[in-house]
């Protein structure tokens, strides 16, 4: 297999853009491949903390996930595109140009390199279950906001994660996620609402069928 740097477009391993003032959300996974569920999360971001635009960060390898079933960067980068339409959503593979492989290194480079701009981290709910074994995982919470989005079965994530636990006493309200963005971290919020049942995994185990 070739050096994916040389094959995938200079516009998707660059920093994208960002001005002084804005809220951007980053939205981070593998997208294996990227599905609905994934759509809801960003669009759930977008409408509730009143993001100016969502960063789909599509990483070329998850530390904790099984490389071997990953679909080629560049195939799941034109998928995250093809679904992902909405002109305040950005498609990246900045850590392919930035070589980091944990998202603590990844999120210190883009807040490094826009001081002026308010990010928040993105995830589902199915995410803050493990999110205590994220390498450096307490250094990304007090690094920027983080705003987790309700997933099916992923409910209680609130009330059993380990993450959640430690990090009670900075969740806000989600009658406030509005605010979230412009709050110094650590802070949290989680974000109930209609969920999507489709999965990464289960649309693999499909394609397998």
């Amino acid at each position: 297999m070739g050096d994916p740097s040389t094959t995938i477009p200079r516009r998707f391993t660059r920093i994208p853009q960002a001005y002084r003032g804005e809220r951007i959300g980053l939205f981070g996974g593998s997208f294996n491949p990227p599905h609905e569920g994934h759509l809801h999360v960003a669009e759930q971001a977008l409408r509730r903390l009143q993001l100016d635009r969502v960063w789909w960060l599509v990483t070329p390898g998850n530390p904790l996930k099984d490389t071997g079933i990953l679909a080629p960067l560049a195939e799941r980068l034109a998928a995250c595109e093809e679904l992902a339409r909405d002109r305040r959503m950005v498609v990246s593979a900045l850590e392919l140009g930035l070589t980091t492989r944990f998202t603590a290194d990844t999120l210190h480079h883009i807040t490094m390199r826009h001081p002026g701009t308010d990010f928040v981290w993105v995830m589902g709910a199915d995410n803050l279950g493990q999110f205590h074994r994220w390498d450096r995982w307490r250094a990304i919470a007090n690094l920027l906001p983080i705003a987790v989005v309700d997933r099916p079965g992923s409910t209680m994530a609130l009330h059993n994660a380990p993450a959640a636990e430690a990090l009670a006493r900075f969740r806000i309200d989600e009658d406030d996620s509005s605010l979230l963005a412009s709050k110094s971290p650590p802070a949290w919020t989680f974000l109930h609402g209609p969920r999507n049942a489709l999965s990464s995994t289960a649309l693999r185990a499909g394609d397998a069928s």
